[in-house]
């Protein structure tokens, strides 16, 4: 079965990381304000990036990585900028 990791851009900029079997029955229940208590407060906005994975647990090891990530860091990921997400990954180390 397959597993997606996205990142949703919500209505006020703030960014939600998540995983699911069913992208678009989950981005349904974000905007219905039934995908979480996060985007039932902030508004679902719309989902800016995807990966697909094989199995549920790579999906939530990645979703883990990429929560752990800045805002600046995710908006790079999304925006497929990967000299930029290279740059931020060794500020960070440095």
């Amino acid at each position: 079965m397959r597993f997606f990791v996205y990142i949703l851009q919500m209505e006020d900029g703030r960014l939600y990381v998540g995983h699911t079997n069913a992208l678009s029955r989950r981005h349904g229940e974000h905007e219905r304000g039934k995908g979480c208590r996060t985007t039932g407060i902030f508004g679902a906005g719309k989902i800016i990036h995807v990966e697909e994975h094989a199995d549920r647990l790579t999906a939530v090891r990645r979703e883990r990585q990429i929560k752990g990530w800045t805002h600046v860091k995710k908006l790079a990921l999304a925006k497929k900028n990967l000299a930029g997400l290279h740059e931020l990954a060794k500020r960070r180390g440095g």
